[in-house]
């Protein structure tokens, strides 16, 4: 690749938004990106048409010839939804864990980086005219790169896919349970995980999965968002009702509940995080060391994965710039980091060193049958049930990539392809539940590469040296992005064999 004739490209992207004044760039006004940039190209076109829709004419174009639809309003929706998942509700016990000064700066510390890390990524695609992340690698890397990036949004959404459906097939028959005052389950099939998830799947997920273009998916996401704010209100609301120390409970009330501990934090970092310890007194610790405290680590690492997804939505985005997709990235990310900090902190100051790691777990050795709380597990629900949708785009895509390269779009292979991508999340999810635990060990390897690693190494091959030379700050500043990557990849990774090696792993089976 000619990197001399990128700054020249990298201008026409900015100047020709949406393909507008396209006819001052003819060929024979720019010689030089008539060649081998343009063919290149080109072969990418028809990878990128899942999420573009078909003009009147069969013409190749470039990504700057798509007018995006989706508004600034429901870019943020989407990528807010991403982000959110269900690892919030696994943040009270980070925060028991590390007390509430050492969480502050770690949450925004990460949050920074993520901010970092989507700028890298959205420089990388302004410099070669590509918007999607897997095209990147290609550019970088050539095939492994392309092949490389592919694999690990596939793994790392699956698994959190896998994650979502097995929230539902959990927690659903015990909404169910509570909402009829039953004190045990029944055999009858609306109490059955396995056909409650099939439902769940088939009549929500799959029709807003069937979606051409991922904007559509913007007020599914926005419900999904007020739905995890109620979430947010109870927890600060609960937190001036629950007394402390909580009363003595006639048995273990958590116990039949324990299979049902599951979150998209347990799964995006990788390992089972443990029982944080009791504390004797009700008053908060500001900082927090224990045996506990490396383990929550990652998960305030990956608190906000959103990387796969923001490439697809800069493409659908109206009237489309890297200042305004930042802009967006950055609401988003400010969003989920206010919501975070307030539902781990109410979370925390609520039971102190007896969270649990899954909150709502907690919430039941005060009230099994609580009204509010079965209102919270349900709202809960709906928005894991609705994130689904919004990881699935990205796998679809990343199996174009690999598969379909150089297709036309066809509604019979986007149908297929999210068919057998939830029947085989279903059928893992329901006959083989241990195998989720893998995908943990999967996650911690998937995650770091998109979220630190990829971003960095792509934008230093990518950036030409004539313009950023290798030794320049931005390009040691990316270097070093990778290595923080690459050390938080080793913790996962050691956290995960100590946790198995020493037992925890029996638990996170199930994840």
């Amino acid at each position: 690749m000619d990197t001399t004739d990128v700054p020249l490209q990298a201008e026409m992207v900015e100047l020709v938004p949406n393909g507008k004044h396209t006819a001052t760039l003819s060929a024979s006004a720019l010689p030089s990106l008539a060649g081998d940039r343009f063919e290149e190209n080109q072969t990418g076109v028809a990878e990128m048409e899942e999420f573009l829709p078909h003009g009147a004419e069969k013409k190749q174009t470039h990504f700057t010839d798509f007018e995006g639809k989706t508004s600034f309003g429901m870019s943020v929706f989407n990528l807010s939804n991403a982000i959110m998942g269900s690892g919030i509700l696994g943040l009270a016990y980070a925060m028991a864990n590390t007390g509430i000064i050492l969480f502050l700066f770690l949450l925004t510390a990460v949050a920074l980086l993520s901010s970092y890390s989507i700028h890298l990524l959205l420089k990388s695609s302004g410099i070669v005219g590509i918007r999607a992340y897997e095209q990147l690698g290609y550019r970088a890397f050539g095939t492994p790169g392309k092949l490389a990036a592919a694999i690990a949004i596939t793994l790392q959404n699956i698994g959190a896919m896998s994650s979502y459906l097995y929230i539902v097939k959990s927690e659903v028959p015990l909404v169910i349970q509570t909402f009829l005052n039953l004190e045990e389950k029944t055999t009858d099939w609306y109490m059955n995980g396995n056909y409650l998830v099939i439902l769940v799947s088939v009549t929500v997920i799959l029709p807003l999965a069937l979606m051409k273009q991922l904007g559509y998916l913007g007020y599914a996401s926005g419900f999904s968002l007020s739905c995890m704010v109620f979430f947010l209100i109870s927890v600060i609301y609960k937190k001036f009702q629950i007394p402390c120390p909580l009363p003595e409970q006639e048995g273990n009330l958590t116990g039949i509940l324990n299979i049902t501990s599951v979150s998209t934090s347990d799964y995006q970092n990788g390992y089972t995080v443990l029982q944080a310890p009791e504390q004797d007194t009700c008053s908060p610790s500001f900082f927090t060391l224990n045996s506990q405290t490396a383990y929550t680590i990652p998960i305030m690492a990956f608190a906000f994965v959103c990387h796969p997804e923001v490439l697809p939505i800069y493409t659908e985005l109206k009237d489309p710039s890297k200042k305004k997709m930042q802009c967006i990235s950055n609401i988003s990310i400010t969003v989920m980091y206010i919501m975070y900090f307030l539902a781990a902190l109410f979370g925390y100051l609520t039971f102190y060193g007896r969270v649990e790691s899954e909150l709502l777990h907690t919430y039941n050795k005060v009230d099994p049958f609580d009204v509010l709380i079965l209102c919270v597990r349900v709202a809960v629900l709906t928005a894991v049930t609705l994130t689904v949708p919004i990881v699935l785009f990205p796998v679809r895509r990343a199996i174009q990539q690999m598969l379909f390269q150089g297709k036309d779009f066809s509604w019979i292979r986007h149908i297929i392809i999210a068919v057998v991508l939830l029947t085989f999340i279903n059928l893992l999810v329901i006959f083989a539940p241990s195998i989720l635990g893998i995908f943990g060990l999967i996650g911690a390897t998937s995650a770091p590469c998109l979220i630190f690693i990829f971003p960095a190494i792509f934008y230093i091959r990518i950036m030409p040296k004539d313009k950023e030379p290798l030794r320049s700050t931005p390009k040691i500043l990316a270097a070093c992005f990778a290595l923080l990557g690459v050390v938080f990849m080793i913790m996962s990774l050691s956290f995960i064999i100590i946790d198995w090696a020493t037992g925890g792993g029996k638990s996170g089976g199930s994840h």
